[in-house]
């Protein structure tokens, strides 16, 4: 019997080698590459402070602990990263260096000293002398100077050191400075630039005078981000102050991996290794500089070319909605649905201004899990309470790399006047669920939204996401009982129409696989269709194994992680998965279950894994309205035809581009097109209603 698993950790680092073919990719233009390689190298420093830090933590408690689809223990799981991650890592510095050559060709050079002329060495020696020494905090490492503590993906330049009476020394300083800009520009106004890390390696030894300098090599460390609050967190003690306190200890968690520029003796790489506590093998040399952060300030430079950029895009009006009308009587109308980055966040943010100054409004009711830098609907929810609505937000300090920021934001709600909840012991609330209840003619009225993403107005420009807004009654009893659980620290128990974990969302979800292979069992037509972030959740896993098995056709769009390999004969044969990795970051998640008439739809918040299915609330809405599940089912459709961006997994776990064979399709753009031809339709009825037909003609046009 064939292999039908993978490992998580490694399929991880199959969807970041998706991510660094894009930055290869000559037919994407040539400023966006950049920025895939960027994501590339980011992507893989939070895997490693996170994944690679939770095994390294495990491989202390128990190193026998194994992966529980293919039995790998943590140090083989480590082992396996390390040995594809140097490979990844040859191919991302072959890449940096192509698009480098290639912005060169734009007049846009980062020189070096062996390509720098004699009167830039003037000038940079100058620019050293008078704007960074003065700035440095060199250290020498000895006895009375122990080895500095390094922050974490800071750079910093190592030099060698032999004294006079022939003893070999560790100099180090600090390179990241917000006093010094990253990016220096030469003069002569040429477009010729240098990196200040490199600038200060050259010079290094004006710093240390008296010794000899014997080897050097810039650094940098990424330290472990696994940290478990629950664990440590103490109920006497005021939960926000403590994540606090906590955020600041992250900082200084152990490295698990050390990046260097250049080769230098193995026994200064040894004692590096040995102060900072890092195994050899986690050592990687970088032919590219060792962050790449700064290709955005050379995007701002290439800004006068525009065909270096994807053709300039911008979110939509919604045609679902008529401006100028109540936004809470439209979605009483009929279920809303919003399509980001397509469209516009807007009437999400309308309907909760609306609702923070109507005076039939009783309570706002919200989960926050990510939130933009400057939110407008923390204003909205700050407003509300000002108005004397009750209220009611959760606020999940624990999103990993959020905290501080919803730290602040939870003190600025609570300023207003919003009562400010946390969430569960042991659980983190991932859903994306908010509850607007109304007094109405007839009594009680809900206005529930559910969506696939965060309450963030800048990722709603940048990923694909689901926003469903409606007046069914019984989802807004559920999302009531919700909010009533969370209120008093419990888990819904059980739920009619929404799927909530972590009771009563794996479990469901098993019950609809299992119907679609009783009816295949039957003779029935049988369907299930997934949109997801990633899969790994073993039950659900081998239940859709057993679906295959009873012949029932599976689609699945997976943007990173899958642990199923799909098409391995008599086992997944009838499994399809492919992975979009484009201009937007594919984050929504659909679930379709069945044929016909009786066929099922919800959008969700969960993505197919065991921390989210089991130990996370997250909310599965699903979607009554019939023409809200025709755009759904449209949309699943164009992505399973996309043939420009989809890579489809084979029965090795190979992932290779869908071929082309006849129109291309690239789901992402199809999707944006047809955004503005509903919106030009939209702008179009509404001119013909007003009798200004040389708008529509302008219009039409």
């Amino acid at each position: 019997m064939e292999n039908i698993y993978m490992n998580r950790e490694l399929s991880w680092l199959k969807f970041n080698e998706r991510v660094l073919e894009e930055a290869e990719n000559g037919g994407v233009p040539l400023c966006e590459r950049m920025n895939f390689v960027s994501i590339y190298q980011s992507n893989l420093d939070e895997f490693f402070r996170v994944r690679v830090g939770s095994l390294q933590d495990q491989m202390l408690v128990n190193k026998k602990i194994k992966d529980n689809k293919t039995n790998m223990t943590s140090e083989e799981q480590i082992r396996a990263i390390l040995k594809v991650v140097k490979r990844l890592n040859k191919r991302k510095d072959a890449a940096y260096e192509n698009l480098m050559d290639k912005v060169a060709e734009y007049g846009i050079r980062l020189i070096d000293f062996k390509t720098a002329k004699s009167e830039e060495k003037k000038f940079l020696e100058q620019y050293f002398n008078h704007e960074i020494v003065p700035l440095s905090s060199p250290t020498i490492v000895g006895k009375r100077q122990p080895f500095p503590f390094l922050r974490n993906q800071e750079i910093y330049a190592v030099v060698v050191l032999e004294t006079r009476s022939g003893k070999e020394r560790i100099g180090i300083i600090p390179c990241t400075n917000n006093m010094v800009e990253r990016l220096i520009e030469l003069p002569g106004g040429k477009g010729r630039y240098m990196l200040s890390e490199d600038l200060i390696l050259h010079y290094i030894g004006k710093v240390f005078k008296g010794y000899k300098v014997i080897g050097k090599s810039l650094i940098r460390v990424v330290r472990n981000a696994d940290i478990d609050a629950d664990a440590l967190y103490d109920e006497d003690l005021d939960y926000r102050e403590f994540m606090a306190d906590l955020m600041k200890e992250r900082k200084k968690l152990s490295p698990v991996r050390l990046d260097m520029s250049r080769e230098i003796d193995e026994s200064v790489v040894a004692s590096l290794c040995r102060y900072l506590d890092v195994s050899p093998e986690r050592v990687f040399r970088s032919e590219a500089p060792l962050d790449l952060s700064f290709v955005y300030q050379l995007q701002d430079l290439l800004r006068m070319n525009p065909e270096l950029f994807y053709e300039k895009r911008v979110p939509q009006k919604s045609a679902s909605f008529r401006d100028g009308e109540s936004i809470l009587k439209q979605i009483e109308e009929g279920d809303k649905l919003l399509s980001y980055p397509y469209e516009s966040i807007r009437p999400f943010l309308h309907m909760l201004n609306e609702a923070a100054e109507d005076d039939s409004v009783i309570s706002i009711k919200m989960t926050l899990y990510r939130l933009a830098k400057q939110s407008k609907i923390v204003e909205a929810l700050c407003e509300a309470a000002e108005n004397g609505k009750e209220v009611v937000v959760l606020v999940e300090l624990r999103a990993r790399f959020d905290e501080e920021n919803n730290i602040r934001w939870s003190r600025m709600l609570e300023k207003a006047g919003c009562q400010i909840i946390y969430g569960l012991e042991g659980f983190k609330v991932h859903s994306k669920l908010c509850l607007i209840t109304r007094k109405g003619k007839d009594g009680i009225e809900y206005i529930t939204q559910i969506g696939t993403g965060n309450y963030n107005e800048k990722t709603a420009r940048l990923y694909t996401d689901l926003s469903l807004m409606t007046a069914d009654e019984q989802i807004g009893m559920d999302a009531a009982r919700v909010f009533q659980a969370l209120t008093k620290g419990e888990a819904v128990e059980e739920s009619e129409h929404l799927l909530v974990a972590p009771k009563c969302l794996q479990n469901r979800v098993i019950d609809m696989i299992d119907e679609e292979i009783r009816r295949k069992k039957n003779g029935e037509e049988a369907y299930i269709g997934l949109k997801l972030n990633s899969l790994t959740d073993k039950k659900i896993i081998d239940k859709l194994v057993e679906a295959s098995c009873a012949g029932v056709p599976v689609d699945m769009v997976i943007r990173g992680i899958s642990c199923l390999i799909p098409g391995v004969p008599g086992q997944t044969e009838n499994i399809r998965i492919i992975s979009i990795v484009g201009r937007f970051l594919e984050h929504s998640r659909i679930y379709i279950f069945g044929c016909g008439e009786r066929r099922r739809y919800y959008i969700s918040s969960a993505d197919f894994m065991t921390r989210n299915t089991v130990k996370r609330v997250e909310v599965a809405a699903p979607v009554y309205d019939p023409a809200v599940r025709q755009r759904i089912q449209s949309m699943f459709d164009l992505m399973l035809s996309d043939n420009q961006k989809a890579r489809v997994e084979d029965a090795r776990g190979i992932y290779t581009l869908v071929p082309c064979e006849g129109v291309a399709v690239n789901s992402q753009e199809a999707l944006y097109q047809e955004a503005y031809d509903r919106a030009a339709q939209r702008n179009s009825l509404i001119a013909e209603s007003a009798g200004d037909t040389e708008t529509v003609t302008n219009i039409n046009r």
